[in-house]
């Protein structure tokens, strides 16, 4: 089929690649303008642009896509298909019309559950069994088009952003080639409407998320730290130090620690580092000083001998 691709970030990546091994033809890609990143401010290409090079594929880069310009270019791609999967602009009703299929989108989350900018870590912090990879049509609402189909993964007691995320993309390319070829061969079953009473928003992470609030039970902490790996990470103040903590083990309180105050240090010494939740407790296994490199709690305590002399 011919394809046109949205896509951004290196969540975008292995959809592109697998309609291209699939062997549709995407006739051009559409991604985000490079930008200047890191400490020496150096122009960056996105990461979907980098693999469209790979192949060969013709490149577009506007600021946005409500330009008669770039309307004109799209039309005459004409297209079988336009899918989008983190692309992170806004497409416009006129360009949703255009391809002959319309828009498709690949959505992080089994929809409507998790709707919005930040799916993944959502479902993490909340707690969630399962989340997914929602096929859908795209239309001018956020993520409220009709679903082809759902792919369900579970979420492991020790996912992470990152581990969650690198699945989901992996997942995501295996869907979209999967939903393409039935379209192709005219097996693909119609589209279902989401039930809006079931919606919930994904909001957009911030970095003031990232402080760890003692007073919160030990399984909501857990989740978030690993909910907010790797960004915006989970950080904490102790005896005086600002810190990320990077992982953690629930600890069952026993009766004779229900009394210790949220955010207190309970034990530590050479190789452990246990605090005080607003239920139950947490025994740090990673951490990071601001400006130094993660460490494993036994090299980090190593140096800290005044917090448990």
């Amino acid at each position: 089929m011919d394809i046109i691709f949205c896509g951004t970030p290196d969540f975008s990546v292995p959809p592109l690649a697998d309609l291209v091994a699939a062997g549709h033809n995407i006739k051009a890609v559409f991604t985000q303008p490079d930008r200047r990143k890191g400490r020496g401010q150096q122009m960056q290409k996105t990461a979907v642009k980098i693999e469209a090079e790979k192949h060969g594929i013709t490149v577009h880069q506007p600021k946005n896509l409500k330009t008669e310009e770039v309307v004109d270019l799209i039309n005459d791609l004409n297209a079988d298909l336009m899918v989008v999967v983190a692309y992170g602009l806004i497409i416009p009703q006129n360009i949703l019309d255009l391809p002959k299929y319309g828009c498709w989108n690949i959505h992080a989350s089994l929809l409507p559950r998790w709707r919005g900018a930040a799916p993944i870590h959502r479902a993490i912090l909340a707690g969630d069994d399962q989340t997914g990879i929602s096929i859908m049509q795209m239309e001018a609402g956020l993520d409220t088009g009709p679903t082809y189909a759902m792919y369900p993964t579970d979420i492991r007691p020790n996912d992470t952003g990152q581990t969650l995320h690198d699945r989901l993309s992996f997942m995501g390319g295996d869907a979209i080639v999967s939903c393409v070829n039935q379209l192709k061969e005219g097996t693909l079953a119609s589209a279902k409407t989401q039930n809006n009473e079931l919606a919930i928003y994904a909001n957009k992470l911030q970095k003031s998320e990232s402080v760890i609030d003692w007073s919160q039970p030990a399984e909501q902490i857990e989740r978030q730290i690993r909910a907010f790996n790797p960004w915006p990470g989970s950080q904490t103040e102790i005896n005086g130090e600002t810190v990320k903590i990077w992982a953690a083990e629930i600890i069952k309180s026993t009766d004779n620690q229900t009394s210790y105050e949220a955010g207190k240090i309970t034990h530590a010494d050479k190789s452990t580092l246990i605090i005080q939740c607003g239920v139950n407790q947490l025994s740090i296994s990673e951490i990071q000083k601001s400006g130094k490199k993660r460490l494993s709690i036994a090299a980090f305590m190593t140096a800290k001998t005044t917090w448990f002399n």
